[in-house]
């Protein structure tokens, strides 16, 4: 049977060839000098060298010397790569430099993807460790009920009461549908310090920007990607749209602040008819409004009677003649 071609492999490296050659070598003694075309890598790591009273036949040295002679180019080719590493990291400090990048003393970069809840959890935990003047938060329908749900909010309560105790105050943005949950409620009734809660009946996705210096915002639609946001241009105008959202927005607490009705007609349900006429489906505006389809399918119908609406398409154009959206604005 033909043996398979030597091919070309690292110094330093033991190939097939090279090791079925090497160990006939040891166990004969010795090899006729035209069988090392199988493998002339043996040659060239002298494990195997011409014999001293025969020059046509090839010697192996003994396998504790082979065994440190390959270990010696392992070594060397170790040491070569560690100092090609050096190379590319001297290299691409300045590119990291140039392109606003993690700079090599391990300073925060401007903008920064963030994987895991928990590495992002305590990503804001260290935000806020630093922080003293103030936590803005945008929080939509999230729902608490389960268990890790109670557990972050747990961890939420301790740092934000810290900020709290440092002087700092906390400014949250909720919807509506958030005011009668018992876990938010509670949190009003322990938190001490400048701390207050507004709701709208939209609201953005989740931000939290701690001392106008830092943001998060969700980087993917499950939140486990997040982006830390520190370019001051970014922050800024995150800050600013918060601003603009919260004095648009109703005080939670105490419950019996309510947006005054008009002609019989709620807020929530001048929010609903508002998206009516836009032309969104019940799934859509339960989800913008934070609520679910049921809830809201109940408010259309109350909002239909109110008008004496017959049908959805009737429904708009009642809309529209009452003037209840003018009247809101």
């Amino acid at each position: 049977m033909t043996s398979a071609p030597h091919t070309d492999h690292l110094p330093g490296d033991l190939c097939p060839a090279g090791t079925r050659l090497y160990e006939r070598a040891v166990r004969e003694g010795h090899l006729p000098a035209e069988d090392a075309h199988e493998a002339p890598c043996l040659l060239d790591t002298g494990l195997l060298h011409p014999g001293l009273d025969d020059l046509d036949r090839l010697e192996p040295v003994a396998p504790t010397v082979a065994l440190q002679r390959l270990l010696r180019y392992s070594g060397e080719r170790i040491a070569e790569e560690r100092r090609r590493e050096e190379r590319l990291a001297d290299t691409f400090q300045s590119f990291m430099a140039i392109s606003g990048d993690r700079p090599a003393d391990g300073s925060t970069p401007p903008l920064e993807v963030i994987r895991g809840k928990k590495r992002i959890n305590q990503a804001i935990t260290e935000a806020l460790a630093g922080a003293t003047r103030e936590l803005l938060c945008v929080q939509p329908n999230i729902h608490y009920s389960d268990a890790q749900g109670q557990r972050s909010q747990a961890v939420a309560m301790e740092r934000d009461q810290d900020l709290l105790d440092r002087g700092g105050r906390i400014r949250t943005l909720y919807q509506h549908t958030q005011r009668h949950l018992p876990l938010v409620q509670a949190r009003y009734e322990q938190l001490r310090g400048d701390v207050e809660a507004r709701a709208l009946h939209e609201v953005t996705d989740r931000l939290i920007i701690v001392d106008r210096a830092v943001a998060f915002i969700p980087a993917n639609a499950d939140r486990s990607l997040a982006m830390e946001v520190r370019h001051p241009a970014l922050v800024e105008f995150l800050a600013t749209a918060f601003d603009r959202f919260w004095r648009l927005a109703t005080p939670m607490y105490p419950q019996s602040v309510q947006p005054p009705s008009l002609n019989g007609i709620t807020a929530r349900q001048r929010a609903i008819a508002e998206l009516l006429v836009e032309g969104h489906t019940d799934a859509v505006i339960a989800e913008r409004l934070g609520m679910n389809v049921r809830t809201a399918r109940v408010h259309i119908a109350k909002l239909a009677a109110t008008l004496g609406s017959q049908s959805r398409a009737q429904l708009g154009f009642l809309i529209g003649r009452s003037g209840i959206l003018d009247q809101a604005r």
